[in-house]
């Protein structure tokens, strides 16, 4: 496996894996509840991270398979990648950041229907950078709507980013979830 492939992929498999460990904190139960009416659930973050995935695995998908069909040459570089993407800027709770269009939002799904989807997503994403292992990615790329144009390393090193800034983000909502159930009184499920 090229040097590259395997940092980015190790990188969004790190990210993966605090997830699940942060997911797997929350009672399936409460999944679905949101802190206020304007929050979202655990679920509807799943359901957003899975819609993403699949979205961005696609672009991909059809980007490397027009690159190959044009003759994209391997990859002689094998400099870091992920220093290359402002993971500060994704990551950061501070800033306000709107799924837009509006179904890239919230799913009306459970936490285990989202997670599932959502670990598919993933499968999917590792397997289509896995397949174009050799292949020189810094020349197949699309337009971020944060970050701007990102070859498609970086991509997946934008994907981990977003697992950890909605990673934070569960935690939020895990939370406000237990301090409301400490104001009411109700014990959570």
């Amino acid at each position: 496996m090229h040097p590259r492939i395997g940092e980015v992929l190790s990188y969004l498999d790190t990210q993966h894996r605090a997830l699940a460990e942060t997911v797997g904190a929350v009672p399936p139960a409460r999944q679905m509840q949101r802190p206020t009416a304007d929050c979202w659930s655990v679920a509807d973050v799943l359901g957003h991270l899975a819609v993403v995935e699949e979205l961005i695995t696609g672009v991909l998908r059809t980007r490397i398979a027009a690159a190959r069909e044009k003759g994209v040459g391997p990859e002689l570089e094998t400099s870091p990648i992920v220093p290359t993407v402002d993971i500060d800027r994704v990551v950061d709770r501070t800033r306000r950041i709107t799924a837009a269009p509006e179904w890239l939002g919230p799913a009306e799904t459970d936490g285990a229907t989202a997670w599932a989807r959502l670990e598919s997503a993933h499968a999917a994403l590792r397997e289509v950078i896995s397949a174009a292992d050799g292949l020189s990615l810094c020349n197949v790329g699309a337009r971020n709507p944060l970050l701007g144009p990102l070859n498609a390393y970086q991509w997946v090193v934008f994907m981990g980013a977003h697992e950890a800034r909605h990673t934070a983000q569960i935690r939020e909502i895990a939370a406000a979830l237990e301090e409301a159930a400490r104001t009411t009184g109700v014990t959570p499920a």
